[in-house]
């Protein structure tokens, strides 16, 4: 049960570590309880969403580094977020791949009929850019809770429909039950044909992010030859299938290079000697299991993820026990209005770390010296105020796995 390297956490940060490691022939071990945030926001990449979509993402990303020094970007450098997005690119190529506008933010369509800027686009969704008012057609379904075509249609200046849904659903339709249905080639056959009954001179057709989780280039494309007319796909309400994509090419990639998979499961303890940890032990009920390594590396998120617990008092990090930035006391978690345009302060809450990503205490002291931490756990960022959350697990998953094979 020894590997040269134990990453905690199955978020995109652990799986781009893992990823990272895999390629260099290390023998890795991924544990995690489930897909963490990729299953309920993911949809695309963002990388600076506070960036102007008039701004080159290199030249955004290079202020933002100057002006932040204490910011996850700024310990990973320009260089080596580039190397990170890269790598991730690779695992997508077409036809279901991501693709970046002119290396600028662009805007896309929302299931909230808002529109949001981001930086890597999934050819499903790559058909939102620039929504022109009266070409589209919003398409939603009956019964299908997560989705409100004629909302967001009158948000985006255009029109929408519901369609009937089949007989084949035994309760109320889910994001993950379309899903499996639109890979059923008679299922989106017939969609298709009663999309475009109801065309009234729309060019492109606007349908949730349900267009299946195996090969969903492949439904898009079917749809297109049966309407006529552009399909691409709206970001909805977790869970987030086009997040469920990402994971699962991961974890065939991951796989195919001996990866060891320790999925539904987390650590229930760390065992440390002086500065280094030993093993994690992972409870299996009722049976505990051993694991150790070389080294290690933390992505377990934020509060979402089991990465950060709160008490009646303050903040801790449970695997370790790590030191934490953090407000000085609960009174000072949340900001004075809930709706504010400042992040709380809880939400920049996370580990301390060196510029290689290890755990620091307050002074700046290495705390173990094999283990290295990834993701939004990290400090000195406001991801979700930034909508960066994609890019800094990405570049931080990268650049921790790095770090460790250096050492």
């Amino acid at each position: 049960m020894h590997y040269d390297l134990i990453v905690i956490g199955m978020g995109l940060s652990g799986l781009m570590a893992a990823k990272t490691a895999a390629a260099d022939g290390q023998k890795v071990l991924i544990v995690g309880k489930g897909m963490g945030s990729l299953c309920l926001f993911s949809n695309t990449i963002d990388v600076l969403g506070q960036s102007p979509t008039a701004m080159k993402m290199t030249d955004a990303l290079s202020q933002w580094i100057e002006g932040h020094p204490l910011h996850p970007y700024s310990k990973v450098g320009l260089k080596n977020v580039e190397e990170a997005l890269s790598s991730f690119l690779s695992l997508f190529p077409l036809p279901y791949s991501f693709q970046t506008i002119d290396n600028r933010n662009c805007l896309l369509p929302t299931g909230a009929g808002t529109l949001r800027p981001t930086f890597l686009i999934p050819t499903t969704m790559v058909g939102g850019i620039s929504v022109d008012e009266g070409r589209e057609l919003i398409v939603g379904f009956k019964g299908f809770k997560d989705f409100y075509a004629h909302y967001v249609a009158d948000q985006l200046r255009c029109r929408g429909i519901n369609l009937e849904l089949p007989d084949l659903l035994s309760q109320e339709p889910t994001a993950t039950a379309l899903a499996r249905l639109m890979e059923m080639k008679s299922f989106r056959e017939n969609t298709g044909r009663e999309i475009k009954k109801q065309l009234q001179g729309e060019t492109r057709i606007g349908l949730p992010a349900i267009m299946g989780t195996h090969d969903p280039a492949r439904v898009k494309d079917d749809l297109e030859g049966i309407i006529g007319a552009k399909v691409f796909e709206i970001p909805i309400l977790p869970p987030s299938i086009p997040g469920m994509r990402i994971f699962n090419r991961f974890k065939e990639w991951l796989i195919r290079k001996g990866v060891t998979f320790l999925l539904g499961y987390s650590v229930s303890k760390a065992a440390l000697k002086g500065k280094r940890c030993e093993r994690i032990e992972v409870l299996h009920p009722p049976v505990i299991t051993s694991y150790s390594a070389d080294r290690y590396i933390l992505a377990t998120g934020r509060f979402i993820g089991g990465g950060l617990k709160a008490d009646d008092e303050k903040v801790v990090e449970p695997v370790f026990n790590l030191p934490l930035s953090q407000p000085r006391s609960r009174e000072n978690w949340f900001g004075d209005s809930f709706s504010s345009d400042l992040p709380h302060p809880i939400h920049g809450a996370g580990i301390l770390t060196d510029a290689s990503f290890q755990p620091v205490d307050a002074g700046g002291n290495m705390i173990l010296e094999n283990v290295w931490t990834a993701g939004s756990i990290l400090a000195h960022h406001h991801c979700i105020d930034e909508k960066s959350r994609e890019g800094i697990e990405i570049a931080t998953g990268y650049a921790a796995a790095k770090h460790a094979l250096e050492k």
